[in-house]
């Protein structure tokens, strides 16, 4: 007769079973692998300036999925946004986000304000392309007071529910010298806004850049997630000094301090399947391209985060 442990051990040493346990293991890294590929990968045209089309063609020759415009390709395409989306269409590019611009609290400012980003909400209907971005104004001149952080959500909850009449999403990126660049701003003004209206475009080193961490808020954020700003951050250059010698410079990713293995891992866990943008202001050193700074960041999404893009 044999035995209950004699018949686990025949089972264990079969054939069949090392197949078995080799299919499981890479039914779990298929199951990895669509997980992380589930998020498309844009880039931002900010690292051009004005160049606008040629960020098209470079972005596209690279080999990204979409692009996020600036207010560049307003000045340019606003009275044709057909002419935009052909263009786009021609170099298989998805218009994924247009950067708005500044939002200011200034009373006196509202009409304004609300007219401005409602007429760049209706470009990005008619071009073809899917969210709006906005970032706040801090105020000048003065301490930013819990009133401002009311009145910015409040704001950015009106914004987004005229935005949505039109059909486009409004996302707020806080940002390094807004009203929302501290993590305890950031939650303030999600405070005051309402979900439904607004979403939040998350950037991994603003964050890191503002004292937090952006591992820890992207589970924190997670129901208000949608859109990401891929970027790193490091000590050195002028940017946000405020004259304290305590500047950063926004880099190419894997060169500064943010833990993108860790944030790659949290946007997993979150089950995040939207756009992922990588985003660099500028070149940060001589002699490079923005194209050339574009194909390091792909290379490192493939080699080292193992992404398809």
């Amino acid at each position: 007769m044999v035995t209950r442990r004699q018949f686990l051990a025949t089972i264990a040493s079969a054939p069949y079973f090392s197949t078995l346990l080799t299919n499981v293991a890479v039914a779990k890294s298929v199951s990895r692998t669509v997980d992380a590929a589930s998020m498309r990968f844009g880039y931002a045209a900010i690292t051009w300036g004005s160049a606008v089309t040629q960020a098209i063609d470079d972005i596209a020759a690279v080999g990204f999925r979409g692009i996020q415009l600036r207010g560049k390709a307003f000045a340019q395409f606003g009275d044709r946004p057909s002419e935009l989306r052909d263009l786009l269409q021609r170099r298989s590019l998805a218009f994924a986000v247009l950067s708005s611009g500044n939002l200011s609290i200034d009373p006196a400012r509202e009409g304004e304000m609300l007219s401005t980003h409602v007429r760049h909400a209706q470009f990005v209907r008619d071009a073809g392309g899917t969210y709006l971005q906005v970032i706040d104004e801090r105020p000048k001149g003065r301490a930013v007071v819990s009133d401002d952080y009311r009145r910015l959500g409040q704001m950015l909850s009106e914004l987004g529910k005229r935005t949505a009449d039109i059909g486009v999403p409004l996302v707020y990126h806080h940002h390094m010298n807004s009203t929302g660049e501290k993590p305890h701003e950031i939650r303030a003004v999600l405070d005051a806004a309402d979900s439904r209206s607004v979403r939040l475009l998350f950037d991994v080193a603003h964050y890191q850049q503002g004292g937090g961490d952006p591992v820890d808020a992207l589970r924190e954020y997670r129901d208000w997630l949608e859109v990401i700003h891929l970027k790193d951050v490091r000590a050195g250059g002028a940017g946000g000094s405020r004259g304290t010698g305590q500047g950063y410079e926004f880099v190419e990713l894997g060169r500064g301090r943010v833990d993108l293995p860790a944030v790659f891992a949290a946007l997993r866990d979150v089950n995040f399947a939207k756009w992922a943008i990588v985003e660099l202001d500028r070149v940060p050193d001589p002699g490079r391209t923005p194209k050339e700074s574009a194909e390091m960041n792909k290379r490192y999404l493939i080699e080292q985060a193992h992404q398809t893009i």
